[in-house]
C-alpha cells in the first residue's frame, strides 16, 4: 500500500492562542473528527468554559501541556532569573554574563530601602563591584591576548570577542544578584501556572510583583511583531491565556512550608555544631554521597535546603535520630500541605547518585540549566568565602580582586544587620553557594561529558571532572565509561 492510499497525514498547524491549542488537541484526542474539524469546533465554543470545567475543577493537568507560550522578562535581577528557572519542565536562557558587558547595565535596588540611608550602603557597595568589574576588563584582555595571539586562520572580529568573552569569564566573579538581566521563555500553560504560583507565594517582593504581571500578561493579547513584520493583516487578536490569569493565586502551602523547616531545623540541630563552618572543613567541594536509607535522605535534604552545613554532616546526625525525630521533620514539612497541594522537591529522592557540590555562584548559574536532575539549593550567602578565577593569579591581578571582595564581603554583612533582603541582593557570583544535585548514572554521565569539555568554563570544568573522578573511585566499571577532559587541557580560543 502506497502512502497515498494509506491515508496517513502529518499536519503542521500555525500558531494559536494557547488555551485554545490545547483546548483544540485535547478535543482531537477525545473524539473521531480530524484536526481541521476540532479546530473549527472549538473556533466556535467557548475555551473558557472548557477550561473552568476540566482543568481548574476537575483538576485534567495534563491538557495544559498542550498550550505553550513565548514569554520575555526583561530588566531583573539575577536573583529573579535564577527563581524564574526553579521549574524543571522549562524551556528557555537568560542573557549570558559569560559573553556579554554587564558594566553599563543597572542592578535593582528592593522598593522598601529606596530613599533610605541603607539604600546609600546598598549602592556603594554595587558600585564598588562595578568599578572593579570596569577596571581588571582591559588589564585581562593585554593579558589574554599576549598569552593566546590570534592565529592566522581566525579573523581579527572573531579572535577580539573571543578574548572579551575570555575576559568576561573572569570579570563575571564580581557581578551582583542585583544585576539586571533579561530571560526568555518557552513553557506549557501548566508549568506556566506552577510557575506562578511560585512567584505569588515567594518571600520576596520582586519575585511577587513579577507574578503579578506575570499573570497580568496572560490577560493581554500577546505582541504579534513577526505578523507585523510579515504584511500579514492583523485581526483582533485573543488574549493569551485570560483564564489561567484568573485562577493562577498564590499558594499558603508554599508560602509557609520553607520558614516552617527552618524553624524546625534551628530547634533540632542546636548544639549539633551545623553552624559553625569550621567544622566543615574535611568535606570536600564535589562530595558523592553514599547511598543510605530513603527515611534518612528525605529528612536530611530538609534540613540541608535551610541550613548551610554540607549534606554529609547533615546526614551523620540524622542516622543517629529516632523514627520520632526523623517523622517530626517530616511533619514540619507537610504540616499545612493542602489536598491538592504537591510535595516540595526535597522529598524526590531515590537517585543513585547524590554530589553534594560547594562551587560559586556563577558557575552554579551554568549548571542550574540541567533539568534531568534534582537540585536542592542552600540560601546564598557570604558564610562559604569567594572563588580566585585562575587567570586572575597568572595575569597578576587578584590582588586588587581579593582586596575588593573581601571589603565587600565585610559590608555585606554589616548591610545584612539592616536589611536582610538587601545583603542577599549584593552578594557576587564569585562567592560559593553549597548545591545538592541528585541524578541517575546517564545524567552522571552527561554532565561529566558536557561540562568538563574545553568550552566551557573552568570553574564547572573542575566541578564536572571530579564528579567522574568520585564516580569511577566507587564504581569503576561506570566511571570508565564517562568520556570527560581533564582540567588542565585547555583550548582558550575555540569556547
Amino acid at each position: 500500500m502506497n502512502q497515498d492510499q494509506s491515508g496517513r497525514r502529518v499536519v503542521a498547524i500555525g500558531p494559536m492562542p494557547p488555551e485554545k491549542s490545547a483546548y483544540a488537541l485535547a478535543r482531537y484526542s477525545r473524539s473521531p473528527d480530524s484536526i481541521e474539524n476540532s479546530i473549527a469546533w472549538v473556533h466556535s465554543h467557548s475555551s473558557e468554559k472548557f477550561w473552568e470545567q476540566f482543568y481548574f475543577d476537575y483538576g485534567h493537568a495534563s491538557i495544559a501541556d498542550l498550550g505553550h507560550v513565548i514569554i520575555c522578562f526583561e530588566e531583573i535581577s539575577e536573583l529573579a532569573a535564577i527563581r524564574l528557572e526553579d521549574e524543571p519542565l522549562w524551556d528557555g536562557q537568560a542573557k549570558s554574563s559569560r559573553y556579554q558587558n554587564f558594566a553599563s547595565s543597572r542592578w535593582f535596588v528592593p522598593g522598601h530601602i529606596r530613599g533610605s540611608e541603607t539604600e546609600a550602603v546598598y549602592e556603594g557597595i554595587l558600585r564598588s563591584l562595578s568599578e572593579i568589574y570596569r577596571l581588571l576588563h582591559d588589564p585581562l584582555i593585554s593579558y589574554l591576548s599576549e598569552r593566546e595571539p590570534r592565529p592566522e586562520s581566525m579573523k581579527t572580529a572573531d579572535y577580539q570577542r573571543t578574548i572579551a568573552a575570555r575576559a568576561f569569564d573572569v570579570t563575571r566573579y564580581l557581578l551582583p544578584l542585583a544585576a539586571k538581566t533579561n530571560v526568555g521563555q518557552v513553557v506549557s500553560i501548566r508549568t506556566l501556572e506552577k510557575q506562578i504560583t511560585r512567584l505569588l507565594s515567594s518571600q520576596m517582593p520582586e519575585l511577587r510583583a513579577i507574578g503579578e504581571e506575570l499573570k497580568e500578561a496572560c490577560r493581554r493579547s500577546p505582541v504579534n511583531l513577526w505578523n507585523q513584520l510579515c504584511g500579514q493583516a492583523e485581526g483582533p487578536a485573543d488574549p493569551l491565556a485570560p483564564t489561567l490569569a484568573r485562577h493562577a493565586r498564590e499558594n499558603p502551602y508554599q508560602e509557609s512550608v520553607y520558614s516552617d523547616v527552618a524553624r524546625y531545623a534551628k530547634e533540632a540541630l542546636r548544639g549539633t555544631g551545623l553552624d559553625q563552618p569550621a567544622n566543615w572543613d574535611d568535606v570536600e567541594p564535589v562530595d558523592l554521597i553514599d547511598p543510605h536509607h530513603p527515611l534518612d535522605e528525605i529528612v536530611a535534604t530538609l534540613l540541608y535546603r535551610v541550613t548551610h552545613a554540607p549534606y554529609r554532616n547533615i546526614l551523620a546526625i540524622v542516622q543517629e535520630w529516632s523514627d520520632k525525630q526523623k517523622q517530626d521533620t517530616i511533619e514540619a514539612a507537610i504540616r499545612q500541605r493542602g489536598p491538592y497541594d504537591e510535595l516540595i522537591k526535597e522529598f524526590r529522592s531515590g537517585y543513585a547518585f547524590t554530589f553534594d557540590v560547594l562551587m560559586d555562584i556563577g558557575a552554579w548559574r551554568d549548571m542550574h540549566r540541567h533539568r534531568r536532575c534534582q537540585q536542592i539549593q542552600q540560601n546564598f550567602t557570604t558564610i562559604h568565602g569567594y572563588d580566585v578565577p585562575p587567570p586572575l593569579v597568572a595575569a597578576g591581578l587578584d590582588r586588587e580582586y581579593r582586596q575588593a571582595m573581601d571589603a565587600v564581603r565585610n559590608d555585606i554583612e554589616l548591610l545584612r544587620k539592616q536589611d536582610q533582603e538587601a545583603s542577599l541582593y549584593a552578594i557576587p557570583f564569585g562567592f560559593k553557594v553549597r548545591c545538592l544535585f541528585k541524578m541517575d548514572y546517564a545524567e552522571a554521565e552527561y554532565i561529566a561529558k558536557l561540562r568538563s569539555g574545553v568550552k566551557g568554563h573552568w570553574s564547572y570544568r573542575r566541578v564536572a571532572w571530579e564528579m567522574k573522578q568520585k564516580l569511577s573511585a566507587r564504581y569503576p566499571v561506570l566511571g570508565e565509561q564517562i568520556q570527560a577532559t581533564p582540567p588542565d587541557v585547555e583550548d582558550t580560543l575555540s569556547r
